[in-house]
């Protein structure tokens, strides 16, 4: 898979169909189908690649748009998107069953700290990634 995004610091990534992700893995998926991804990434955008911050059953809090998982803060979410619109915060809570938080390196990333995003469910995961250039 080539990756076009800037979030991610690599641009070629192996891609494994039948891994199954556990933390700290890249993980591809299909993001959901929300206004605020078709304005940003068009009617058909391309699968999102992200790390796998928090895994089923692990608690995630957020306190002054600052995301916590199990007590260990893992990213920041801003305010409003590159296009200058308002970027409502994602899930927090135990990570339901086949689920994920996932989240970027990189500080425009756009991810589970959003709603538009959330959690990250099977049917949406193409596969685990490993980067390769």
């Amino acid at each position: 898979m080539i990756n076009v995004s800037p979030s991610l610091p690599y641009w070629a990534i192996w891609l494994d169909r039948t891994g199954t992700p556990a933390r700290g893995d890249l993980i591809v998926f299909m993001p959901p189908r929300s206004g605020l991804v078709i304005r940003h990434f068009g009617a058909k955008p391309e699968p999102f690649g992200k790390r796998v911050l928090g895994v089923a059953g692990d608690l995630v809090t957020e306190r002054g748009r600052e995301f916590f998982v199990n007590g260990k803060a893992v990213a920041l979410a801003k305010p409003k998107s590159r296009l200058g619109e308002p970027l409502a915060l994602g899930p927090t809570g135990t990570i339901p069953r086949d689920c994920y938080f996932v989240g970027s390196e990189h500080k425009d990333g756009f991810d589970s700290r959003y709603a538009a995003i959330g959690w990250i469910c099977k049917p949406q995961v193409i596969g685990v990634g490993k980067p390769i250039l």
